[in-house]
């Protein structure tokens, strides 16, 4: 019992050790990223910022969440509607067929995920309610659970999960009512955007 506490105890301290070496290495980071070339989302970033906005959304993300399931069955309506959501809402950033690939995703950091990647799509459906919902800290995600019902956002998730299989021609599609609703007004678009600063969306 007594050499186990000491192992346990020898484990806790470099435990410890370790993360105070991240925490000053993190900080000598920042610190001469901010004097060189500051936090301007044009310049490339470095492997450590790479690797921090790689995991924002895990860590983001409680781990409860990870266990929660889909509670609404999926239906060609509620498809449907999941489907015209993403379009109107989701597209500017992710792109109709959620490769990013946007003037705005392209322009965000971290640049907006590509949806239809094997790092997303391995994320459970609750991580995917709970970042849709709640949305992501110091990226691009905004948090829409005070806009959309849950049962709306669930839908939703099991749109993404469509998104790596959507055909050629089912792109297009959605493509269509893209295209008109820029058009609507004289070539003025309607204000349904996942862009940060924009004002919220009500259906």
């Amino acid at each position: 019992m007594v050499k186990e506490a000491a192992t346990i105890q020898v484990s806790a301290k470099k435990l410890f050790l370790i993360l105070l070496a991240m925490a000053l290495a993190g900080a000598v980071y920042l610190a001469y990223a901010l004097f060189t070339h500051g936090f301007s989302a044009r310049e490339k970033p470095s492997w450590v910022e790479t690797y921090f906005a790689r995991h924002a959304r895990r860590i983001a993300t409680p781990a409860g969440a990870k266990e929660l399931k889909n509670p609404f069955p999926a239906t060609p309506e509620s498809m449907a509607e999941a489907q015209e959501h993403w379009v109107a809402h989701c597209s500017s950033c992710h792109g109709i067929d959620g490769r990013g690939d946007t003037t705005i995703g392209r322009n965000l950091y971290p640049k907006a995920s590509d949806m239809r990647d094997a790092e997303t799509q391995r994320l459970s459906d609750g991580e995917l309610y709970y970042i849709i919902s709640n949305g992501v800290r110091f990226t691009g995600m905004p948090a829409w659970g005070n806009e959309d019902s849950p049962e709306s956002i669930w839908a939703l998730v099991a749109f993404i999960r469509r998104l790596p299989h959507l055909t050629p021609e089912e792109i297009q599609s959605m493509q269509q009512p893209a295209t008109a609703e820029e058009s609507h007004g004289g070539g003025t678009s309607k204000p349904h955007t996942h862009a940060p600063g924009t004002p919220p969306h009500k259906d």
